[in-house]
């Protein structure tokens, strides 16, 4: 059967409001879809749900009665008016970020002894010193040595890394300008000659939180509706996976516990995102593109939470924090236990009276293309291949992207990239490459996409991997990828 044949079919059932299923797509080979409908229709009364071929709407099917109900609790969410900014705003915006990442330094013990800019400067003998200060400068001298220039709220220093310390050397190739680090080291003449680097990062001996109950979390990211390359086949696929009527019987009792689903930004294939776009939609209206989005979200059982962030494809402003999506956009779309947040945002999971729940942060990943480029030790691992290093990265950072040039971003008095505490769960997208690691007790869950490879990604240098969905048990806190394309 055609591609378009295939694709008739799904869309004559989808505005039923129906999933169909691989057997249903083998027998509409033979048969024309109204009568495939009708034959449905007929056998309803008479039929196992558990066995149909084709399903309502979802909301009807028994999920596991021993899985208690879903809970979500929204930490922070950004949704601040639109307002015209300063220099001012700027200032407030870097002078925020120190304040807060200084705060998670303090309390370091390689940090002993801790001193201004100002007060090093001051200094004429030499003296062991530490400093906590914003990247400025990083250059590498003809000898080999590497200067840094640091920054605090008294001045400005330099610091340079001598040749013969390869240690330091190696663990300071990733610093990036604009991040705030501890480092220590000798005064002399006006410069600290560094013996260490300290990065804020999260704590190592984190508890590993685990919910009392056997409750499954599902990751979705960069859906792309309306684009021509939409896998709207394997999509269904994961739907009707989902509603417990596609996958071996293993697979159907693991969707039967899944109470959480997090779509993390890209829903559509928005317009006017990169040059030539147009050529590649398939639904070249916005508002279009959300409507045929939001149908499918429709055929989600309403036993699941579903939590949407927005992203760099979706109508919103590029610059972070994005809001949640408009609700011009969501139009008449009503479902319960939908929860829309912000670009980034954290939210709390599972929370009950004898579980003080999972927090969960969700950011798209827009700064990824930045850091698979620029990070050596990413870039030489595989750069977009290894979301795993991008997003500890921004963990041992404790930043979602530290560097004035790696995201478009709005100043004002907080830095809201700032990862002020440490997740249980930290979820991305937007390099179509799906990915799961643990750093430290957090869960680090990379979701993929359902777009096939577009030429312009092809010109960027990604190799998407689509089709796949990572889902967590959130009681072992063990994580899997399920694979939907074929």
């Amino acid at each position: 059967m055609s591609v378009e044949r295939k694709q008739a079919v799904v869309e004559y059932f989808l505005a039923r409001g129906m999933l169909v299923t691989p057997e249903v797509l083998e027998a509409a080979g033979t048969m024309d879809p109204e009568e495939l409908y009708l034959l449905h229709q007929k056998e309803e009364d008479h039929t196992d749900k558990k066995e149909e071929c084709i399903t309502g709407d979802g909301r009807q099917l028994a999920k596991d009665p021993s899985v208690p109900p879903a809970s979500v609790n929204i930490i922070f969410s950004y949704d601040e008016k639109p307002q015209k900014k300063s220099i001012k705003d700027f200032t407030d915006y870097f002078r925020n970020r120190f304040q807060v990442i200084s705060g998670l330094l303090r309390n370091r013990q390689e940090l002993a002894n801790l001193m201004s800019v100002a007060r090093v400067k001051e200094k004429r003998d030499k003296e062991r010193v530490s400093l906590i200060g914003l990247i400025t400068k990083k250059e590498t001298t003809k000898n080999g040595n590497l200067v840094i220039g640091i920054e605090d709220t008294t001045g400005e220093m330099t610091c340079v890394i001598h040749k013969n310390k390869p240690d330091i050397l190696e663990r300071s190739k990733d610093l990036v300008l604009d991040e705030v680090v501890g480092v220590v080291g000798t005064s002399s003449d006006g410069i600290v000659f560094l013996e260490n680097v300290v990065f804020p990062d999260i704590p190592v001996n984190r508890e590993l939180k685990k919910c009392p109950d056997e409750v499954y979390a599902v990751f979705l990211s960069d859906i792309h509706v309306g684009s021509s390359y939409f896998l709207e086949e394997d999509f269904h696929r994961f739907l009707s996976w989902i509603n417990g009527d596609f996958g071996t019987e293993e697979h159907r009792a693991l969707a039967a516990k899944v109470r959480y689903l997090f779509i993390v930004g890209d829903l559509v294939d928005g317009v006017g995102i990169y040059p030539g776009q147009e050529s590649e939609l398939k639904i070249k209206d916005i508002y279009e593109q959300y409507k045929r989005f939001f149908e499918f979200v429709k055929l989600i059982p309403d036993s699941i939470s579903i939590i949407i962030s927005t992203g760099n494809h979706d109508a919103v402003r590029l610059s972070e924090p994005q809001p949640p999506l408009p609700k011009e956009f969501i139009g008449s779309f009503s479902k319960p236990n939908t929860y829309f947040v912000s670009n980034p945002s954290r939210v709390l999971i599972h929370h009950t009276d004898i579980f003080p729940g999972l927090d969960v942060l969700l950011y798209h990943g827009y700064s990824m293309d930045y850091y698979a480029q620029n990070l050596e030790s990413v870039r030489i691992e595989g750069g977009y291949k290894r979301p795993d290093l991008l997003m500890r990265h921004f963990l041992q950072k404790r930043h979602l992207a530290p560097s004035h040039t790696s995201t478009l971003y709005v100043p004002g008095g907080k830095d809201y990239l700032v990862i002020e505490s440490a997740p249980d769960i930290f979820v991305t997208g937007h390099i179509h490459k799906s990915g799961i690691a643990n750093y430290r007790n957090t869960t680090m869950i990379c979701g993929s996409c359902f777009q096939d490879t577009t030429p312009f990604q092809i010109k960027v240098g990604h190799s998407p991997e689509p089709g796949r969905v990572p889902i967590i048990n959130l009681q072992t806190r063990q994580a899997k990828i399920l694979k939907f394309i074929k």
